[in-house]
């Protein structure tokens, strides 16, 4: 419903393909008169890599589209159809992509939940000068994230996934810190959970931003009071909540 809310009001580019495959696609939200120079809210969906969609994916829009703030929600191949190698390959190449095709973006900042918490962050270990471009990252916020996939292997969620070991130790971000240290000086990261997360949500963060710091990034870690594992991002919706107005100040800092 915030998604068609969203889209109802706003300037739209819907389902903008970034590559042949049927969810590889983008929707693009332009705050109002589209002046050049926005910065861009790329935003990642969840759903343990196997439900959910772009789709649905444009609820947070409104409070950043006033702002001046341009939001892109993200399709990706979920499981069985997609694999964790291809998922992880097709948000770095949407990125590219999207910097590439409007070159009045100046500055990316990154949301994933969940699941798109965890392709956020392998996100930013990225070496961009495989696919010919610096997409500009400032910031990344990454909400209830997954960060260490090998005590996913042997539960339910990997039946769809079918990961082996060597899958999911090359796709943990926590395993890709050091290899990100490059990007650190320029991007902002804020680790967001909450208070009502699972305690394996919860240790995953804070081990996370732990070694990202250790690592040289800049990075916060937010544990928001009052909120579990769903609410924490649909209230993205509501300018006075505190997490939209933690991205908004990370933004304007920029």
């Amino acid at each position: 419903a915030g998604t068609q809310r969203a889209r109802a009001a706003a300037q739209t580019l819907l389902h903008v393909p970034y590559g042949d495959g049927d969810r590889e696609k983008l929707d693009i939200y332009f705050p109002a008169g589209s002046p050049k120079n926005v910065p861009a809210f790329v935003y990642i969906h969840g759903g343990y890599w196997q439900c959910l969609s772009k789709d649905a994916s444009g609820f947070a829009a409104p409070p950043l589209l006033s702002r001046g703030v341009a939001v892109v929600a993200v399709g990706y191949d979920i499981a069985p159809a997609g694999h964790m190698d291809a998922m992880v390959l097709q948000v770095r190449r949407s990125l590219a992509f999207l910097v590439k095709q409007y070159s009045g973006i100046r500055g990316v900042y990154l949301c994933g939940h969940s699941a798109g918490a965890h392709l956020a962050a392998m996100v930013l270990s990225t070496d961009w000068t495989e696919f010919g471009v610096d997409p500009g990252i400032r910031g990344a916020v990454l909400v209830s994230g997954v960060y260490d996939l090998e005590p996913l292997l042997h539960t339910y969620v990997n039946n769809a996934l079918s990961m082996s070991r060597e899958v999911a130790q090359r796709n943990s971000p926590m395993l890709c810190v050091t290899g990100a240290v490059p990007v650190a000086a320029s991007c902002e990261v804020l680790v967001a959970v909450a208070q009502h997360d699972s305690p394996e949500f919860r240790r995953q963060s804070q081990e996370y931003s732990q070694a990202l710091r250790s690592a040289g990034w800049s990075v916060s870690l937010l544990d928001l009071a009052g909120v579990d594992h769903f609410d924490i991002i649909e209230k993205l919706s509501e300018e006075t909540y505190v997490l939209t107005q933690v991205i908004l100040n990370m933004i304007a800092r920029a």
